[in-house]
């Protein structure tokens, strides 16, 4: 018997129980919520909030954090659950990977005892859903350059200012919005129904169309003082942030990835074209092959991140080296695998031009591959070329 197709050097072996179990439910989640209504959301530009609550009744809100409700899953796990989320669209992996780790986290990390009791625990089950507001209309890949601004009066904290392309902003019940103020960049938890508080979606999108974007505008929004992250000062609260989301699309933009692989896999199967199959035809085998070997080596990058990540011993910049080989690689595999559909490649009726518009964003979003270039340039040879 020839080794899986779809799993070629056999790294289901090294996962163990545990983890396969999650990935296994995560997949028949995706199978029976995902895929029968994905088309008609992507065509429609909607995203399914009632799933929020199916979600965190599966665990996946947050779950690689510790107590207030979380699973408290390894990173591996919650790397194959973004793997199994993306492998049926993007907006489901940002939907999670927003929940959990843009928008938990920094108050799992940086809150106080008394913000996380408050979000936390239904932020898990899906009751509350969360957004995170970083990036500005000006401003993207230097954030340390943001014009939102928070500026003491009495107790009180004042916001003001605009964020740009924010994931589940216009559905989120709170967001976490960073801003400058004289200590140095803070972060705040705003609730939707703060006055001054407003979202806006983003219409007319090509891109991750199964996924609300939004731009948040705060227009002189008044919180009280426990409203800030008393553990964090500085850009290291945000970029820390970014760093657990950025290990999510390591694994996610893979499972993207497989389900073009595995659709121009059985495609050119039963496509017949001069007499045979055009699996059959050397060129078409050649474009198989090198999808399965970037696919193959991206999910080993993907999980060698995962073990040092639940070791204690991931670093930002290796994160950076997963998010820009493995989105550039996956990107490439869709666009490959549309070849070999032909004209059926950019129709909905198979899944392909949809992942593969929605990895045109993954390409930019959590850093475009630009950023992470010089990241690992600096790393490397210890001189920054940003300046």
């Amino acid at each position: 018997m020839g080794a899986d197709a779809l799993d070629f050097l056999g790294l289901d072996e090294l996962l163990s129980d545990e983890e396969r179990m999650i990935r296994d439910a995560v997949r028949q989640f995706v199978a029976e919520r995902v895929l029968p209504g994905i088309e008609g959301w992507f065509e429609e530009a909607e995203f399914p909030t009632q799933v929020f609550p199916e979600l965190g009744k599966l665990g996946l809100l947050g779950m690689h954090l510790q107590g207030y409700g979380c699973a408290g899953a390894n990173a591996v796990s919650y790397g194959l659950t973004c793997l199994e989320m993306e492998a049926g669209d993007s907006g489901f992996r940002s939907a999670v990977s927003v929940q959990g780790s843009l928008s938990m986290f920094p108050i799992w990390k940086f809150g106080s005892e008394e913000q996380k009791q408050e979000w936390l625990p239904r932020m898990a089950s899906g009751e509350v859903i969360g957004c995170f507001g970083l990036t500005e209309p000006d401003v993207g890949s230097d954030p340390s350059q943001m014009r939102t601004a928070a500026r003491r009066d009495g107790t009180d904290w004042v916001l003001s200012g605009t964020k740009m392309w924010i994931t589940n902003g216009g559905i989120a019940d709170v967001a976490i919005v960073w801003a400058r103020t004289d200590e140095g960049v803070r972060g705040f938890i705003v609730p939707r129904d703060t006055r001054g508080f407003s979202a806006r979606n983003i219409e007319r999108k090509l891109s991750l169309r199964a996924s609300v974007t939004s731009e948040l505008v705060l227009d002189e929004v008044r919180l009280p003082s426990d409203a800030v992250l008393p553990e964090v000062q500085g850009m290291r609260g945000p970029l820390a942030t970014l760093s657990e989301a950025r290990f999510g699309i390591v694994w996610g933009v893979m499972g993207a990835a497989r389900t073009c692989y595995q659709t121009a896999l059985d495609y050119a199967g039963t496509r017949v074209q001069f007499g045979r199959p055009i699996a059959a035809f050397q060129l078409t085998q050649e474009k198989l092959v090198n999808m399965l070997l970037e696919l193959t080596k991206g999910t080993l990058l993907a999980l060698q991140l995962g073990r040092m990540k639940d070791d204690g011993r991931l670093l930002p910049e290796q994160i950076s080296l997963g998010k820009l080989n493995n989105v550039r690689e996956a990107l490439r595999i869709a666009r490959e695998a549309r070849t070999i559909l032909g004209a059926n490649g950019i129709t909905l009726e198979y899944p392909i031009i949809r992942h593969m518009n929605n990895l045109e964003s993954v390409l930019t979003y959590e850093g475009t591959s630009e950023i992470h270039t010089l990241i690992l340039g600096q790393s490397i040879t210890g001189r920054s070329a940003f300046a």
